[in-house]
């Protein structure tokens, strides 16, 4: 998606004419022109500025596809020690900079060239916003002087981004850069975090002289029209670049984030203190800043109270935590009187909250006000709505109480039976012999026995993920990452790119459905170019069986959910990577996957494993 700079050339003077009269040069424009010379021998230019920027704010990775919009920030970022990792599609560069947010705390940068090298993004930019990630997208575009006239790749990109951003900027001189990208990155991670989209036309990233000369032409005008049209441009580019190298802040500005009222917590620490079987649900929104996950870990044991985690906030309490639940949560829910939701919403994952009895009290917890009360005038009703940081909302909630909450030993040993009743019937089926192939849940159970305590399992795909998503357990928190409520496959290749470069001593893992690894196994060919060697297994039945599990038997039918038992190791092994084949019981599970680990300390490796179609999540489709 390469764009030359013949795209300033400005076609017949009436067009430009009437362009310029209607949209600038207004008095104050002129007098800062004058009163602000430019250098117009300097080789400075505004990916300068924006690599500045980045590196005050800690930025270590940009993911990218290039493009000829963006390449001074490109460039000027490398100077500066920021390592640019270029994918091979650019939803990947998103995802992958979702995932620096998720398990660094800090902005995710990703850049991508103007028209079709944004369009690319959309899904990524609308996952990251409901997975509230904090996300900077740089988007290049077409000079401010050609928009709408047809410019290389110029569309209205603003609108596209308006109803998926929490801001949406465009920046018309260099002056405004600095100002532009510390207000958008403070906005990313501030409230509720999520995506933020800053659009640099081309004009304002390249040097002056560049610029001045592909917007003047080479040829002096000719007669009074032309001298005026040159006079216009001439101011135009003025301005771009007036006051452009003056000393300005870089720095990040304060971040705004809600706190819990000392009259929050105390109304829920006597609630909490009257309750007999209370529940803990926890979110994704619980690990972000500026609570570290250590001491989260530390309030909730503490607090005492039985807990289920979800997202993000899976491997919050390690593997042995007694108070950790991970099956039969609607049973619990049914039973219990009172349920703190923090950081989790009653959407489709708590049926919309029907999952919670009416008699039951309900403490929820969330910086976005929306989630907080999200279809309570279906289905629930809070107690109490705490609009607030949901680590810092536990923390404070546990020193309340000071450990002072006793909870019921009779509701956590119904609890642990359950538990312990489930996980039997989970072994018992993954000992079930098959027809043929490899029995998936019997895959997972030797994978969970053979992580590492440093493990990170990237999960992208419906059944075979789903079935992970029961029986692997993440040793510590943000070690897991999914897609979150937009429910995006796709995933795989960015985030693991992503989390491998956060945490290179991690054994990194994707889980990919057979489907899923379709979008973007190309990755495979960015993590060899850049040393980040991350081991996939793809649970391949030849079929997106999400679906047909559902499909099949209401409407009789098949259609569009069959694959083939593709040689997916093979792919691996063409991109560069290692591959392997697991095909039968007889060829070793666990011997296989220790050498795909083996493998995966040198170079990326696919292990494709032939799985046989099991009963175990028959109808569990979720809409």
């Amino acid at each position: 998606m390469e764009i030359c700079c013949s795209c300033f050339l400005l076609g017949g003077a009436g067009l430009v004419v009437v362009g310029l009269i209607s949209a600038f040069l207004k008095f104050f424009n002129l007098l800062f022109i004058w009163t602000h010379p430019v250098d117009k021998d300097s080789k400075k230019h505004g990916g300068e500025i924006v690599a500045d920027v980045l590196k005050s704010h800690g930025v270590k990775f940009i993911f990218t596809l290039v493009g000829g919009h963006i390449s001074p920030i490109l460039v000027a970022a490398e100077k500066l020690g920021i390592k640019v990792v270029d994918t091979r599609h650019e939803v990947s560069a998103v995802f992958a900079a979702d995932a620096v947010a998720r398990l660094s705390g800090t902005i995710g940068v990703a850049a991508v060239t103007a028209g079709p090298g944004l369009t690319n993004t959309i899904t990524a930019v609308k996952n990251a916003q409901m997975a509230e990630s904090p996300l900077l997208l740089i988007g290049g575009a077409a000079a401010t002087i050609l928009k709408g006239r047809g410019a290389l790749q110029d569309i209205d990109q603003i609108s596209l981004f308006k109803s998926i951003c929490k801001s949406c900027s465009t920046v018309k001189c260099v002056r405004d850069i600095a100002p532009t990208l510390r207000k958008a990155i403070c906005t990313a991670q501030s409230g509720t975090p999520g995506p933020v989209f800053v659009e640099f036309p081309i004009d304002v990233l390249y040097p002056f002289a560049m610029v001045n000369k592909e917007v003047l032409g080479a040829s002096k005008p000719k007669g009074l029209q032309a001298t005026a049209v040159h006079w216009f441009l001439s101011n135009y580019v003025q301005n771009i670049f007036a006051g452009a190298w003056d000393r300005r802040d870089t720095s990040p500005l304060p971040l705004t984030i809600p706190l819990p009222t000392p009259e929050d917590v105390q109304r829920c620490a006597e609630l909490l203190s009257r309750s007999k079987k209370p529940l803990l649900i926890i979110g994704s929104q619980a690990t972000l800043p500026p609570v570290p996950a250590k001491r989260l870990q530390e309030a909730v044991e503490t607090l005492g109270v039985p807990t289920f985690l979800g997202g993000m906030a899976r491997g919050l309490l390690g593997t042995t935590s007694k108070i950790q639940f991970c099956h039969q949560r609607g049973n619990a829910l049914k039973q219990a009187d009172l349920v703190i939701l923090a950081g989790s919403v009653c959407d489709f994952r708590l049926q919309y909250g029907r999952s919670i009895p009416r008699s039951a009290k309900i403490i929820c917890v969330n910086r976005n006000k929306e989630q907080l009360w999200k279809n309570s005038d279906a289905f629930w009703k809070p107690t109490v709505p705490v609009l607030a940081d949901v680590a810092t909302f536990i923390v404070d909630l546990s020193e309340k109480l000071k450990g002072s909450l006793s909870v019921d030993k009779d509701w956590l040993s119904e609890l642990s039976e359950r538990e312990n009743a489930k996980e039997k019937s989970n072994a018992q089926m993954s000992l079930q012999p098959t027809e043929q192939y490899i029995n998936p849940m019997k895959f997972f159970y030797e994978l969970d026995k053979l992580l590492p305590d440093n493990a990170i399992l990237v999960n992208d795909g419906g059944d075979f993920v789903a079935t992970g998503a029961y029986i692997l357990r993440p040793r510590g928190p943000l070690q897991w990452l999914d897609p979150g409520a937009f429910g995006t496959l796709g995933v795989g290749g960015g985030f693991a790119l992503g989390a491998k470069l956060c945490r290179p001593d991690s054994e990194v893992w994707i889980i990919w459905g057979d489907g899923s690894c379709g979008y973007s196994v190309a990755e495979i060919d960015t993590m060899l170019r850049f040393g980040v060697n991350v081991i996939s297994v793809v649970g391949n039945d030849a079929g997106w069986t999400q679906i047909l599990r559902e499909q099949e038997p209401m409407f009789k039918s098949s259609v569009a959910c069959k694959l083939l038992h593709t040689n997916y190791h093979e792919v691996s092994q063409g991109y560069g990577g290692e591959g392997l084949l697991l095909k039968f019981e007889k060829d070793g599970i666990a011997e296989s996957i220790s050498k795909a680990q083996k493998l995966g300390k040198e170079a990326p490796v696919l292990l494709n494993v032939i799985i046989e179609k099991t009963s175990f999540r028959d109808g569990s489709i979720s809409v």
